[in-house]
């Protein structure tokens, strides 16, 4: 009996062992097409005059390569001053100026030659207000047991305003972004608070004493708002009443082939950069 015990362990072993086959997915590719990253972010306290452009290619779904595009032209115009920049190619995706000089409310006109293409974006330079406070607590999150990091701001009452925030805990590969609009907060004091919530699945683990975050406050237009929203909600994947993905365009157009119409943002912001340490309650 045990003997034709074992004869049949082995016989299920085989069968579904045998029945293992590798599947090879077949993904669609589109055009390759520029990704633009243009990033021209004014940091509080600092002049803003060192600014990088990152220019590389599309690559199919299943390839993690990164492909710099190399041997472009790239200059940002000051529109009210008249003042150009070229942004030096560094041989590696990268283009740097040592000679931008942000001012807010300006509008900033970028201009990108590659491969016999132009293509062009235009912006305004963003505030951002000061940070009044940071700290932490357990009392306003989701879960009264796990601490929160807050940031306390004021809310300029003139103008229409929206934020972009990035949270990054140290020794995590990736920041987690939400973004604001004021429109029913106009003029008033903010405090924003964030909170990691545990999940098993994705290995996050809520904040302890002792841990670090790194901590992003953009002001941002309207346009580029509405862009990271839809991002954002793409990031988070596709629920149940999640929207359907769409192709995501910024505000770079291809003037010389329209259909060809890169991936990316020219964005202008004002930011706070701050680093909080949690401590014991």
């Amino acid at each position: 009996m045990k003997s034709f015990l074992k004869q049949l362990a082995i016989l299920i072993l085989i069968v579904f062992t045998s029945c293992e086959d590798i599947v090879d997915i077949e993904v669609q590719e589109g055009p390759t097409r520029l990704v633009i990253e243009a990033s021209l972010d004014w940091e509080k306290g600092t002049e803003g005059n060192y600014q990088t452009i990152k220019l590389s290619t599309s690559t199919p779904y299943f390839d993690t390569s990164y492909q710099p595009a190399i041997g472009a032209t790239v200059s940002v115009l000051n529109v009210n001053s008249g003042t150009e920049v070229l942004f030096v190619d560094q041989n590696d995706g990268n283009y740097s100026t040592t000679d931008f000089e942000p001012i807010i409310g300006d509008t900033y006109a970028l201009t990108i030659s590659y491969k016999n293409e132009v293509f062009t974006a235009t912006e305004k330079m963003t505030p951002v207000p000061e940070i009044k406070e940071i700290f932490q607590s357990r009392d306003d999150g989701f879960n009264d047991e796990d601490l929160e990091v807050h940031l306390v701001f004021t809310d300029p009452e003139a103008e229409e305003n929206y934020y972009l925030f990035k949270f990054l805990k140290e020794g995590e590969l990736f920041p987690v972004f939400e973004d604001a609009k004021d429109e029913f907060i106009n003029g008033n004091e903010i405090d924003w608070w964030y909170e990691i919530e545990e999940d098993e699945m994705d290995g996050l683990t809520p904040f302890e004493p002792g841990d670090t975050v790194y901590i992003s406050m953009h002001g941002v237009s309207k346009s580029y708002y509405e862009y990271m929203k839809i991002l954002i909600e793409q990031m988070g994947g596709a629920g149940l009443f999640s929207s359907t993905p769409v192709a995501l365009k910024g505000n770079c157009i291809n003037q010389t082939q329209p259909d060809n119409y890169p991936f990316g943002y020219f964005r202008l912001t004002e930011v706070n950069r701050v680093t909080y340490t949690f401590t014991a309650d």
